[in-house]
């Protein structure tokens, strides 16, 4: 007989986190108005937070509309409702509307022949584990990317996909409003 119970994640307040992590919650309170929660998680850790805000902050050479494209299909096709939630407030704010947004999640832009390649690049990265096929690799290409981009594209995805595992495997609360599901 099992009974074991299902493991119950909660995210830290700032008390119950180290010194200086504190410190980037008074941070991120100061700069975001408030500290999402996916942060606040990674907070559990003593380096964790300050280094996924070195990746998630580096220079590079996409665009942040470019980026916010590669966190909504990465997103989708993982499967994380947070960090869906969390980008569609972000697409938004990188003047993408509601419709795009949706489009975007599906692998797709009609609206924009340049982002559609990029989108569909990475939803071939993301489904293949980086064996995107030689037909998406030549669309990412010509529609005028480069190889430096091209790296840039991997290095969102990654840090998309720590995102979206950790919330997957916690399930802690979603602090945005609720993506549509497709």
């Amino acid at each position: 007989m099992n009974t074991t119970t299902e493991r119950t994640f909660t995210v830290p307040a700032r008390a119950e986190v180290s010194a200086q992590n504190q410190s980037i919650f008074d941070q991120l309170q100061k700069g975001l108005g408030f500290v999402p929660n996916l942060y606040a998680f990674f907070a559990k850790n003593e380096t964790a937070l300050a280094d996924y805000l070195t990746l998630q902050n580096r220079k590079s050479t996409l665009r942040p509309k470019e980026r916010e494209v590669i966190n909504l299909v990465t997103s989708q096709i993982n499967g994380c409702r947070y960090c869906q939630s969390a980008h569609t407030v972000l697409g938004k704010m990188h003047g993408f509307t509601e419709e795009q947004i949706l489009e975007i999640r599906k692998g797709n832009t009609s609206f924009d022949h340049r982002l559609a390649a990029l989108a569909q690049f990475t939803a071939s990265v993301v489904t293949h584990r980086g064996r995107a096929t030689q037909e998406h690799k030549e669309v990412f290409f010509a529609a005028g990317y480069t190889e430096a981009q091209m790296i840039d594209v991997v290095m969102v995805i990654g840090d998309k996909i720590i995102s979206n595992y950790l919330h997957n495997l916690t399930g802690f609360e979603i602090d945005f409003p609720l993506a549509d599901a497709l």
